[in-house]
């Protein structure tokens, strides 16, 4: 397995975020994490990035325990998070924001890369002296998720990517996310839109509250009722073989 997360803990003070939650995503691979707002979501991939400490369990990276790595460090070993909001600086124009994805870099490839990236997204290429405050939401995404690919990730993990999207736009979006885990590109991603989620990724887990109360693979996921009626909003059947989360979702605070 590429990334092998074990018992990962995250607290903010006396609130328990993640509760020792195990999961793992291997070579092109993609996997989901689904859920409610307030599920502990973006404080796992912020965990597994090092923006905020583990309070407890192990993260190993390609054989390596990063558990205690700086950010940077993770980077360097070829993780890279696209957080939610996209998080571009809309003051500096759309090429400097891509090279920010590559300051970890001292490789001659980095012209080069750019380049692919050109020639992958048209609309980044046309506007590349702009600001990137010209862009549209949709082009915004893409520049984020080109400034990660510029640090050459072998995982990438993606915060809602699809949040504030048109609905043509969240299909190119995971046109996108399907070529890159065919290009060889494992993927972590924690997603709104479960259906499309689902579609893409191999397996997925859910969590609710901190914790993880269903996995397994995608398709079985997508067919179970239960799971259905809690995030796909299809009504659920009277019984059925696999229990419902321990709460509703909740509707309230961040994921």
């Amino acid at each position: 397995m590429l990334l092998e997360v074990e018992g990962l803990d995250v607290r903010y003070g006396r609130t328990h975020a993640v509760r020792a939650v195990s999961l793992s995503v291997g070579q092109d691979e993609v996997v989901t994490v689904l859920g409610a707002n307030g599920a502990g979501k973006t404080s796992l991939l912020r965990a597994l990035q090092g923006m905020v400490p583990a309070a407890g369990g192990q993260i190993r990276f390609d054989g390596v325990d990063i558990t205690r790595m700086s950010p940077p460090q993770r980077l360097q070993r070829h993780l890279a998070l696209v957080p939610e909001g996209r998080q571009i600086i809309i003051s500096l124009s759309v090429h400097e924001n891509l090279l920010m994805g590559a300051y970890c870099r001292h490789d001659a490839g980095v012209s080069r890369d750019v380049d692919g990236i050109y020639d992958r997204f048209p609309n980044l290429a046309a506007r590349r002296d702009m600001p990137a405050s010209v862009l549209s939401g949709g082009e915004q995404q893409m520049l984020a998720i080109s400034r990660a690919l510029l640090a050459k990730p072998r995982l990438m993990m993606l915060d809602e990517p699809s949040l504030g999207l048109s609905p043509l736009l969240v299909e190119r979006l995971f046109g996108l996310l399907g070529s890159l885990r065919d290009e060889g590109l494992a993927i972590l991603l924690v997603e709104q839109n479960t259906q499309m989620a689902l579609e893409v990724a191999s397996r997925g887990l859910v969590m609710e509250l901190g914790n993880v109360v269903l996995e397994g693979s995608a398709d079985a996921l997508r067919h179970n009722d239960r799971l259905a009626a809690a995030y796909l909003g299809h009504a659920a059947p009277a019984a059925g073989p696999v229990s419902p989360p321990a709460t509703p979702p909740s509707s309230n605070g961040r994921a």
